[in-house]
């Protein structure tokens, strides 16, 4: 059985004393792959040196909408150049909106935009950090499409919308990427969707060293072996075997970042 862990945060600090260890744990697990998703392009180098230490892992570089206080006029330009620059770059983020833990709508709108149009002239996907910002992040989407003609293929991340917010995205092409949330007992809007979501569009990732899964929900730091635990909730929850969904969104994966396994 094959995984593929499609958002991870391992350039943290709080890696550095057993990364070894952690890797090994991974792929015990079956994480054959790993998508490493970007903060700020300040971290760049940090996470290119990852991915060259270790051949399994491809990574992002982009912008988070809580960090758009770091947004300048030399910042798409830069992420561009970076993008360009490195053949194991599989898509631009992570960005998006998040109105829970800031109002900076519009500032948070600039930079989005600006990478949206990066990722469609590099022909990369998108990452999409989403929250309390559904609504939101729909209408800058299908803005986009009206007035360009084309939408940027892509992922809502550590999703946590309703069933009726999944569908929005759905609609509009893009995939749903569950993470250990779905194994929370009061996750029941998020558990909802993880049902309802067209197996062609299903994705699973640990967001670590974030959101433990249950049953290790009570360790502070979240790591890519415990994508596991995600699959086997969903599998729970969809009525599917483990097998069937560790490969089906293995599939997806690689159809969605131009993964090789």
């Amino acid at each position: 059985m094959q995984l593929i862990d499609t958002h991870v945060h391992l350039n943290f600090e709080t890696f550095q004393p057993d990364l070894a260890a952690v890797r090994s744990r991974w792929q015990e697990a079956g994480v054959v792959r790993l998508v490493h998703s970007c903060v700020e392009p300040s971290e760049f180098s940090s996470i290119q040196t990852l991915a060259h230490q270790f051949p399994e892992i491809s990574f992002a570089v982009g912008l988070h909408p809580l960090d758009v206080d770091k947004w300048c006029s030399d910042t798409a330009a830069e992420i561009k150049t970076l993008a360009s620059s490195e053949s194991k770059v599989v898509a631009i983020g992570e960005m998006g909106m998040d109105l829970y833990k800031a109002d900076n709508y519009a500032a948070q709108r600039i930079a989005f935009e600006a990478q949206i149009a990066i990722a469609c002239e590099l022909n990369l996907p998108v990452i999409i950090h989403c929250r309390d910002a559904a609504s939101q992040v729909r209408e800058i989407l299908q803005k986009w499409q009206e007035n360009t003609g084309e939408i940027p293929r892509g992922v809502m991340h550590c999703w946590g919308g309703t069933p009726e917010e999944t569908q929005w995205f759905l609609d509009l092409g893009f995939y749903i990427s569950f993470s250990g949330t779905v194994t929370f007992k009061s996750a029941k809007a998020i558990q909802a969707s993880a049902a309802m979501v067209t197996s062609d569009r299903l994705l699973v990732e640990t967001d670590c060293p974030f959101l433990s899964p249950v049953p290790k929900r009570g360790e502070k730091r979240n790591e890519p072996a415990h994508v596991l635990y995600v699959a086997e909730q969903l599998a729970h929850l969809r009525g599917e075997t483990l097998a069937a969904i560790a490969a089906q969104t293995t599939t997806n994966a690689c159809q969605l970042f131009g993964l090789e396994i």
